[in-house]
C-alpha cells in the first residue's frame, strides 16, 4: 500500500487574506481549507492511504514526512517559496515530492527541482502520472491541453480535513471565465468556455459536509460565480431545497462580476438561499481604464448603485482594486479612495498592477519591450502581495505609483475611515439570515465579541468609532449587529497588514534609490485563487 502525504505550503503571514488572529477570535487557525488538495485526494487511488498536512493551521512534522513514500504539494504565487523550500525538505529526506496547481503550471521552470510535475487540472493529469508512478518512473512532467468535464469530478476527502480549524470551507461550482480581461490568468488556465457541476454533484459535497458534522460558512470558490448564468439559475432552486430539508445548515459566499447587480431574479434566489459575502473585481472606478483592460462588464451601470443592490440582497461586498494601469493619472488613487467610501466598501483590497505569467497584459509588454531581462514571478523573501507589484515598466513614473498607492491605505484604513465605511454598510444591509448557528458557535461568537470589545473598545485610537459603531447598529439596524462586529473586528488584520504594506513600500523606494540592481519582482495574486 502506497503511503501519501498531502502537503499544503503556509502562505505568507502577511498577505491580505491571511487574517489569522481574526480567526483565532472565532476558534479557527485559518480562513480557508486547501480545497484543491483534497479534490486531489479524491483523484488518487482509495487503496492508497493518504494524510494532509497542512502548514497553515499545524507545524511541520518531520514524521510524517518520514512516514509518507511519496508528497504531493500545490501552490499559489502567495505559496512558491514556503513549496520550493518544501521540495527542497523533501529530498534532504530521501522523499520524492510531485507539485501541482496555479503556480507550478503557470510556470513549471521554478519548480524544476520536483520529481515530479503534475501540471493544469489534475482530472486529466494525474492518471497520467500514476501510470508513470506505476510504471516505474522516478520523474516527469505531466500536462493537458483540453479541458475536464467538471461533471465527472469527484467529491473531494472533506474527511481528511480538520474542518474546525477553518473559517470557512470551499466548495467549487465551475471553472472558467467568458470574459477577456487583459490581466487575468483564469482565462488562460481554465479557459473562457465555463464548465459546471451539476446540481446533484453539488448537493452531494454540501452533504458529505453535513454529514461530516460542519455547519456555517461555505465559500464558492468559482473565480466568477456567474460565468454561466443559465446553469447558476438551474442551480440555485435545488441548492434551496436542500438547504431546506437540512434547516439550512450553511451560508454562503462567492467571488462575481459587478453585473452580477444586473439580474434582480437572480440576486434574489442567492438571498433565499443565504449568500452573504461576494467578492468583486471592481479593478477601478474609471470606465476609459476599464475598457482599456477589456474588462467592459463592469461598465454597464454606476459601481455605487451595483454595490447597493448586492446589499439591498443581504450580500457584504468586498473588492478588489488595481493601480498601476496604463493610461491612469495621478487622479487615480483619488479615485478609487473616493469609489470606496461612497459604495461603503470595508474590506476593499488594493494592489499594484502585475504582469502574471501568460497573460494577454504580459504578453503585450513583451512586445512592447517592457518585462526586465529574465522575467518571471518570483516572491522576494516574504513580501506582500501588494508591495511587490509592478514587476514591468508602468506608464508613468514608477515612485508616483508607490506614492499615490501609500496615501489610498493610509486614507482607507485609517479607523476613522474603516469604522466609517462600517457604519455606512450596516445601515444600507438588508440581511434576513436563515443559518442562525448552533449553541456551541453562539458562545464562541459571545467569547470573540468580549475580545474584540477589549481590544477595540478600549483602543486609544478606536474606542470611540467602535462604541459609536455598535450603538447606532443596535438602534437602527439590529439585525446587522452580527455583521457589522465582524468587519469591526477584521479592522485588528488590516492595520497590521496596513502597517506592513506602507513599510515594505518605504523598502520598495529605498531599493529604487539603491539602483536598480536591487530591484526583483513580485506579485498581485489573490491568495484565494
Amino acid at each position: 500500500m502506497t503511503r501519501c502525504l498531502l502537503v499544503s505550503p503556509q502562505f505568507s503571514e502577511f498577505s491580505y487574506w491571511n487574517y489569522r488572529e481574526v480567526c483565532e477570535l472565532f476558534g479557527a487557525r485559518y480562513p480557508a481549507a486547501p480545497l484543491g488538495l483534497v479534490t486531489v485526494a479524491a483523484l488518487l487511488p482509495q487503496a492508497w492511504e493518504i494524510r494532509l498536512l497542512d502548514l497553515n493551521v499545524q507545524a511541520m512534522d518531520p514524521a510524517l514526512l518520514d512516514w509518507a513514500d511519496i508528497v504531493l504539494a500545490g501552490g499559489m504565487i502567495p505559496q512558491q517559496r514556503n513549496l520550493l523550500a518544501l521540495i527542497e525538505l523533501c529530498h534532504a529526506r530521501g522523499k520524492r515530492i510531485a507539485v501541482g496547481g496555479q503556480d507550478p503550471t503557470s510556470q513549471p521552470e521554478i519548480y524544476a527541482g520536483a520529481d515530479y510535475r503534475v501540471l493544469d487540472e489534475g482530472e486529466l493529469t494525474i492518471p497520467m502520472f500514476l501510470a508513470d508512478l506505476a510504471a516505474g518512473a522516478t520523474r516527469g512532467i505531466y500536462r493537458s491541453e483540453a479541458k475536464p468535464d467538471v461533471t465527472r469530478s469527484p467529491t473531494p476527502r472533506f474527511d481528511l480535513l480538520e474542518l474546525k480549524k477553518y473559517l470557512h470551507v470551499g466548495i467549487q461550482f465551475s471553472r472558467g471565465c467568458p470574459f477577456n480581461c487583459e490581466f487575468c490568468d483564469i482565462i488562460e488556465l481554465y479557459g473562457r468556455k465555463p464548465r459546471t457541476k451539476t446540481p446533484e454533484q453539488v448537493c452531494r459535497e454540501l452533504e458529505c459536509l453535513y454529514q461530516l458534522g460542519y455547519r456555517g460558512h461555505v465559500d464558492f470558490v468559482d473565480d466568477n460565480f456567474m460565468s454561466n448564468k443559465k446553469a447558476v439559475m438551474a442551480f440555485l432552486p435545488e441548492l434551496l431545497t436542500w438547504s431546506r430539508r437540512r434547516g439550512f445548515p450553511f451560508y454562503f459566499s462567492t467571488e462575481a462580476t459587478i453585473n452580477l447587480a444586473d439580474d434582480p431574479k437572480l440576486l434574489g434566489m442567492m438571498e433565499a438561499v443565504d449568500f452573504r459575502y461576494v467578492f468583486v473585481g471592481i479593478e477601478t472606478p474609471d470606465k476609459d481604464l476599464l475598457i482599456r483592460t477589456q474588462k467592459k462588464q463592469n461598465t454597464g451601470h454606476p459601481i455605487v448603485e451595483s454595490v447597493r443592490r448586492l446589499n439591498g440582497h443581504g450580500m457584504v461586498v468586498t473588492a478588489g482594486f488595481i493601480l498601476g494601469f496604463d493610461g491612469e493619472t495621478r487622479r487615480a488613487g483619488e479615485a478609487i479612495v473616493g469609489c470606496v467610501e461612497a459604495t461603503g466598501i470595508s474590506m476593499a483590497m488594493v494592489g499594484l498592477l502585475t504582469a502574471l505569467p501568460h497573460t494577454q497584459l504580459t504578453r503585450r509588454l513583451a512586445r512592447e519591450g517592457r518585462l526586465p531581462d529574465g522575467y518571471s514571478v518570483q516572491r522576494p523573501g516574504d513580501a506582500d502581495q501588494a508591495t511587490s507589484g509592478l514587476n514591468f515598466t508602468p506608464s508613468r513614473p514608477r515612485a508616483e505609483i508607490l506614492e499615490d498607492y501609500a496615501a489610498i491605505l493610509r486614507r482607507l484604513y485609517s479607523p476613522q475611515r474603516y469604522f466609517g465605511r462600517v457604519l455606512t454598510l450596516a445601515r444600507r444591509l438588508r440581511r434576513r439570515p436563515k443559518q442562525l448557528g448552533s449553541t456551541k458557535g453562539r458562545w464562541t461568537e459571545i467569547r470573540a465579541l468580549g475580545i474584540v470589545i477589549w481590544r477595540l473598545g478600549f483602543g486609544r485610537a478606536t474606542a470611540w468609532y467602535f462604541w459609536r459603531n455598535v450603538l447606532a447598529v443596535l438602534v437602527t439596524r439590529p439585525r446587522n449587529f452580527e455583521a457589522a462586529v465582524h468587519l469591526m473586528a477584521l479592522f485588528l488584520h488590516f492595520r497590521k497588514h496596513t502597517r506592513v504594506v506602507l513599510d515594505g513600500l518605504e523598502r520598495n523606494v529605498s531599493r529604487r534609490e539603491a539602483g536598480p540592481e536591487a530591484l526583483s519582482c513580485g506579485s498581485t495574486a489573490r491568495a484565494g485563487g
